[in-house]
């Protein structure tokens, strides 16, 4: 697949909330992930640590909406906004909007790294 192809199916299977979907079909085994400093864990790296991070994101936040922008592509990089509309358990709902940097290596995701603010 191309880096634009991979954008588009990634795009799509994160509006309808399909991320093991995507980290299934879309990534690398030696995948890694980053969030913001001060969150645990920050940095997520193969495919074990990156599912098992999204798992226990699923399985803490409920989803009430999700908006993701069209892909912006650059070369291997694809760049997207996402605007979530969650609840954490134990906390007040809230909408929070974050900006999504992937790099795509041999028809593949290498890393994903997430910027968003963090006001918790």
């Amino acid at each position: 697949m191309t880096t634009q192809q991979i954008a588009n199916k990634l795009a799509d299977y994160c509006k309808k909330g399909k991320w093991a979907k995507a980290q299934k079909e879309l990534y690398a085994d030696n995948v890694w992930s980053e969030e913001p400093a001060g969150l645990y864990p920050r940095v997520a790296k193969g495919m074990k640590q990156v599912t098992a991070k999204g798992e226990a994101w699923a399985k803490n936040a409920k989803v009430y909406k999700m908006e993701v922008s069209k892909p912006l592509v650059a070369g291997n990089w694809i760049t997207m906004k996402m605007t979530i509309d969650s609840q954490w358990k134990g906390m007040p709902r809230t909408k929070e909007s974050e900006l999504c940097l992937y790099q795509v290596k041999n028809g593949k995701i290498v890393s994903e790294q997430f910027f968003y603010d963090t006001n918790m």
